[in-house]
């Protein structure tokens, strides 16, 4: 009778679903293949975030294993909006792009984990079964460090954008005109001044942009908008 029941139980255990979402096909599907082999996962694959989510919507996958890097819908909203729709999926980030401000946006976003592409695909397995145990692949000390990080990158770039935002229109015109390529001496001849009141021009730019270089001025003002790209 004992046997009876274990083997019952066995019958009953469902394997762990899983989905890839990857545009990237044959990663994707060499990924899929390799869980599929093992008995207790199964595995579908999602191009996309948008048909990510309406596959979730639809089958309501127990773990998605997710890339950051698609095109459309991006890997962190596309995790915000799984999170929306089925808040028990454990969401594992997989993703040729580790550095630490991916971690942190992916955590934020709802992502239990965060596993490099470089990973061998025999140990993905054992990882999709620890996130669907709710067993953290972060140290409570790291996901809080990288959640500091965040947080003081967006600092940052608040600072940015209002330092950006204090440019005078002679201030956008001449970056625009640096962006472009254009030489000091043709801007000079362009605006009307003299390379000395150039100079100060620019020198006055780089103080209110609290950078040391043209390049980095020039940077922060097409990241802000201010300027397009030459």
């Amino acid at each position: 009778m004992g046997g009876s029941i274990r083997l019952a139980m066995v019958v009953k255990a469902r394997p762990i679903s899983v989905l890839v979402v990857d545009d990237h096909r044959t990663f994707a599907e060499a990924l899929a293949v390799a869980i599929g082999l093992e008995r207790d996962l199964s595995a579908r694959v999602a191009w996309s975030g948008l048909e990510a989510l309406q596959m979730v919507q639809r089958d309501r996958p127990d773990v998605i294993l997710i890339d950051l890097q698609m095109p459309g819908l991006s890997g962190i909203e596309t995790i915000r909006r799984i999170r929306e729709l089925h808040s028990n999926a454990a969401v594992l980030v997989i993703s040729a792009h580790d550095d630490d401000l991916s971690k942190a946006r992916s955590i934020e976003a709802g992502a239990r984990g965060f596993v490099s592409k470089l990973t061998p695909l025999s140990e993905v397995p054992a990882l999709i079964r620890r996130t669907r145990s709710e067993k953290p692949l972060l140290e409570p000390e790291e996901t809080d460090r990288l959640l500091r990080l965040l947080r003081h990158r967006r600092h940052q770039l608040a600072t940015e954008r209002q330092r950006a935002n204090r440019l005078t229109p002679r201030q956008v015109q001449i970056l625009q005109l640096l962006s472009d390529g254009v030489p000091m001496a043709k801007i000079s001849e362009r605006l009307s001044m003299t390379s000395a009141t150039l100079r100060t021009h620019v020198q006055n730019i780089l103080t209110r942009l609290g950078v040391h270089t043209k390049v980095e001025a020039v940077a922060i003002a097409i990241r802000n908008g201010k300027i397009s790209g030459g």
